[in-house]
């Protein structure tokens, strides 16, 4: 390969795929469509031919609202081929947030399908199938001559607690994410075949089913459509997945919806982006027959933080830090605390946003030094592990008192009845704050006035006074971003 292309994240993986004979291998599973990594590569350089010639130049961004598939990947590459900015988005997203998040970008074309290219007017909406379909008989593009510290890819936080930042990310952190978590803690490797639940517009889901499969030569199943239980649970058996990757909320679908069976080919999950209980870690290492390692990670920080791993599994932690992360635990002054104190994970490592999009004064306050303030409370045990506390931001003030609802919640969630759980202050009528404990129950469950009064008794039993809810209100579904994460701002407001 050039030196001149060497930093270029599409022709270093393009590169490393015909160097190490990954070329006949298979990459990405869709519906009944598998492309090898040869395959792979090739489609996205001539992809980047057609993006060339509708105007796309170095530096410049594409929009990518698309579901996951095939023409994602060849459409990321392609763009990164180019010495472009992906900018990822949710295809789900409604026209307002479409535009929102491109009045922030300014992307100069966006590849979405024909029922979302309303959401960007004024700019160019070509289909990932025209794309293709002009793809077939191009050249291949020529690889920019970027560094690795290019801007590879825009990647929007899930407004948990507010209004969407661009995060930027670099064409060096894709292998990072892998050579990091994924080679030398999680051990995958050319053999496995990865199912990520979480979409690859975000940043856990980019990481598992396009960083991993890319750089280790082993595959990825990819699911356009919705990921609900039954289809996961047919996905797995069919390509004999060995790898899960999903979210607390979705383990416990499957526990719920789906038999053990389908899952026997799976060797390991991983369970991320909201706080895996030990109860629920434990049947789900029961159903599945094999371990759940909890893991942490960020926007900011592109992929995973900390992560439980084959060498080093202690159930109840989300590991340590990820190879090349250092990670402290602060008070709210910035001082570091002791192991065994509860505190502010900070943490600097290889793949830390520079930066956010256009955003100076929140970049400032989110990145300190190289330091990257994760808004997570934590404890760091003496072995190194990190039991995660919720979100700094999660915590509640009622009474004049602070309460970390992760203990509630906890608790709850041991009852037999209760499928998902959260606590939030809600003002109450005279503008108080109050605890309020939203429940979702599990089917054949007894009545919402029945369980609703065990609850609150288990937690007067089990809780100092102020730490009880004062009431329980029985709900379809909890507010969660796409991510799994519980959108506690919704929550506080009492209804959505």
């Amino acid at each position: 390969m050039d030196a001149k292309t060497a930093g270029n994240a599409a022709a270093a993986l393009a590169d490393t795929c015909a160097h190490r004979g990954w070329t006949t291998r298979p990459a990405f599973h869709e519906n009944d469509t598998t492309v090898t990594h040869g395959e792979i590569h090739a489609l996205a350089a001539r992809v980047a031919s057609v993006l060339a010639d509708r105007g796309v130049t170095e530096g410049d961004r594409v929009c990518l609202a698309l579901p996951d598939g095939i023409a994602w990947v060849a459409t990321f590459l392609a763009t990164a081929r180019l010495g472009a900015v992906a900018v990822v988005t949710n295809p789900a997203l409604t026209a307002a947030d479409h535009a929102r998040l491109v009045a922030d970008s300014g992307p100069v074309l966006a590849v979405t399908g024909e029922e979302t290219a309303g959401h960007f007017p004024g700019l160019p909406c070509p289909t990932p199938e025209e794309l293709l379909g002009d793809a077939t008989d191009r050249s291949p593009a020529p690889a920019a001559p970027v560094s690795g510290d290019h801007p590879l890819y825009l990647q929007y936080t899930s407004g948990t607690t507010g209004a969407p930042k661009g995060v930027v990310h670099r064409h060096r952190d894709l292998e990072r994410y892998h050579s990091g978590a994924g080679a030398q803690v999680l051990e995958i490797g050319p053999d496995d075949v990865l199912l990520s639940v979480s979409k690859l517009f975000f940043a856990y889901g980019l990481g598992n089913a396009l960083a991993f499969p890319l750089c280790s030569g082993g595959a990825a199943v990819l699911e356009p459509g919705p990921p609900k239980p039954a289809r996961i649970a047919e996905l797995v058996a069919r390509h004999r997945v060995t790898y899960l990757f999903a979210v607390p909320s979705a383990y416990a679908n499957l526990l719920a919806e789906t038999a053990p069976d389908a899952f026997h080919s799976v060797r390991a999950a991983v369970s991320a982006g909201e706080r895996l209980t030990p109860e629920l870690g434990e049947r789900v290492t029961a159903f599945l027959g094999a371990p759940v390692y909890d893991q942490l990670g960020s926007t900011e920080a592109g992929h995973a933080i900390a992560t439980g791993g084959p060498a080093h599994h202690v159930p109840g932690t989300i590991g340590r830090p990820v190879p090349g992360f250092e990670a402290e635990i602060r008070d709210k002054h910035g001082t570091p605390l002791p192991d065994g104190e509860p505190g502010e994970l900070w943490v600097r490592g290889p793949t830390v946003t520079p930066g956010y999009h256009r955003r100076p004064d929140a970049t400032a306050r989110t990145i300190v030094d190289g330091w990257l303030n994760t808004r997570d409370r934590a404890v760091r045990n003496p072995d190194g592990t990190l039991v995660h506390h919720g979100r700094t931001d999660d915590l509640e003030m009622v009474g004049g008192i602070t309460v970390s609802p992760v203990e509630i919640e906890r608790l709850l969630a041991r009852h037999p009845a209760v499928l998902d759980v959260a606590v939030a202050g809600v003002p109450d009528d005279r503008g108080a704050t109050k605890l309020r404990a939203f429940v979702v129950l599990r089917p054949a469950s007894a009545g919402a006035d029945a369980v609703s009064a065990e609850l609150l008794a288990t937690a007067r039993a089990g809780l100092a006074p102020f730490k009880v809810p004062r009431s329980v209100e029985v709900v379809d579904a909890l507010p969660r971003t796409a991510t799994g994460k519980i959108q506690r701002y919704l929550l506080r407001r009492g209804a959505w």
